[in-house]
């Protein structure tokens, strides 16, 4: 049977393939995983060695530089793991290999030793890079071209992502505070033994999806050999030009894991009716909103575009860049109230993350979905390999801007996102259409094979 019938006739449930929801709680898990570690990886390391539950002892401006390199290297590691998949294993059983990765290298976190610490970034690097760009390339494998349910398919699978965003930090969190970061490191390590479970039981729903592209293979032959068309051509330079946004977004979003993490557990008043909210808390703020308005924004869109008015993926990646940069004129109020009164309300913090959610929601499952419609075949898990770099690139600069408030102080910082980031988002909206012409109705329903059919492929 060809892949275009057993997409066919995959078995459904709630109107999207079963193999959805098999790949969104792998996600699930994954991220809780992740973002259980991420919400710790600050905290602990400036923790005092002194202190009852201690930690590295860092300063503030150590602490986010070795953030920096680490987000960073777990998204720049997706390219070498698209290669892989593209060129040895397949998408499927490079998610299985990233998978046992993760697995090894959140258990080591779970040591109290400094050595454990650095192989089980390692470790984590490496899975990430085998899991992460591959998996979304399988949701995009999982519906055929023109299939309208494809961007609903990653609104529902970034939901399975921010379910274990959510539920992480506090969690992780919480058994961190109370008897130890390494019990905290632990708990991710045991979310990611879940997901890897619940992937090798879901592989008969994933027969048809994510094999690698073989030579042997006369049918996928023809698609290796093939040049690319100069409709593929102008796609992937829109898709390159896109990946510049993707690193310009993360560049100010990862703040919410290095510099306001930071200054949640430093400069904001955290107490609560007699408790003391954990610092690591805050990060599931961003998730909270994402299960919350996902389907809001997600029906604000469909109107719209129901409306005739502009709904392109470029369009509200440009929107969500401009609404998250507002969001730190929130963080520059918390700042001057710093300033004047020696500590910040934590509404501010809340304001924030709202701001910086509805921009994610507008950019970021959009983008995942634009690239399984514009990337080549036999190019898919490389360029979404490249996708994942730019967000690591993303989290690096982010690095280099929360050090950069060290000197230049946080309201400047604060402040600088938020004009800068707002004059670059009106830009793309005045680009916009000789940057769709470039996708050649890529995003159109009705489409043969992702190609237009006014289009002539030379």
């Amino acid at each position: 049977m060809n892949k275009a019938k057993a997409i066919e006739n995959q078995n459904e449930l709630f109107g999207h393939p079963v193999g959805l929801y098999i790949l969104f709680f792998t996600e699930l898990w994954e991220r809780f995983s992740y973002y259980g570690m991420r919400a710790l990886f600050t905290l602990f390391l400036v923790a005092e060695t002194t202190a009852d539950n201690p930690g590295f002892g860092w300063t503030n401006q150590e602490a986010l530089e070795l953030y920096g390199w680490y987000t960073m290297l777990v998204y720049v590691s997706s390219i070498p793991g698209g290669w892989v998949a593209d060129k040895l294993l397949g998408q499927k059983k490079t998610v299985l290999l990233g998978g046992i990765l993760l697995c090894i290298g959140h258990s080591v976190l779970a040591f109290d030793s400094e050595i454990s610490f650095y192989v089980g970034c390692l470790f984590i690097i490496l899975g990430v890079g085998g899991l992460k760009p591959n998996i979304s390339s399988m949701v995009g494998g999982l519906y055929k071209q023109g299939d309208e349910r494809r961007d609903l398919g990653f609104y529902i699978f970034y939901m399975g992502i921010n379910i274990g965003g959510f539920l992480a930090p506090i969690a992780c969190g919480f058994l961190a505070q109370k008897y130890g970061w390494h019990w905290g490191f632990g708990l991710a390590a045991i979310g990611m033994f879940l997901g890897q479970v619940v992937y090798m039981w879901g592989q008969k729903h994933l027969k048809h999806v994510g094999n690698l592209i073989s030579r042997k293979n006369e049918a996928d032959k023809a698609i290796l050999d093939k040049p690319l068309t100069s409709v593929e051509k102008d796609r992937v330079k829109v898709l390159l030009l896109s990946f510049l946004l993707i690193i310009l977004f993360w560049a100010a979003f990862e703040q919410a894991g290095g510099l306001m993490n930071l200054y949640a557990q430093q400069k904001t008043d955290r107490s609560l009716l007699g408790f003391t909210v954990p610092a690591s808390w805050f990060q599931s703020i961003n998730s909270f909103f994402i299960i919350t308005l996902a389907t809001v924004v997600g029906s604000f869109w469909f109107k719209w575009k129901k409306k005739g008015k502009e709904a392109s993926s470029i369009f509200k990646m440009a929107m969500g860049i401009i609404i998250m940069a507002l969001g730190f004129g929130f963080m520059s109020m918390a700042s001057v109230e710093y300033e004047e009164t020696g500590s910040s309300a934590m509404y501010w913090l809340i304001l924030a993350y709202l701001f910086h959610t509805i921009g994610e929601l507008c950019a970021s499952p959009v983008s995942l979905s634009f690239i399984t419609k514009l990337a080549p075949l036999k190019y898919a898990s490389i360029i979404m390999g490249m996708y994942w770099a730019a967000t690591g690139l993303g989290n690096k600069v982010a690095g280099l801007i929360g050090e950069s408030a060290q000197s230049l102080g946080e309201f400047e910082v604060f402040t600088g996102i938020a004009v800068i980031w707002s004059l670059i988002g009106v830009i793309v909206i005045l680009l916009l259409k000789p940057l769709k012409r470039l996708t050649h109705g890529a995003e159109d329903a009705t489409l043969e094979e992702g190609i237009p059919k006014e289009t002539t492929v030379e």
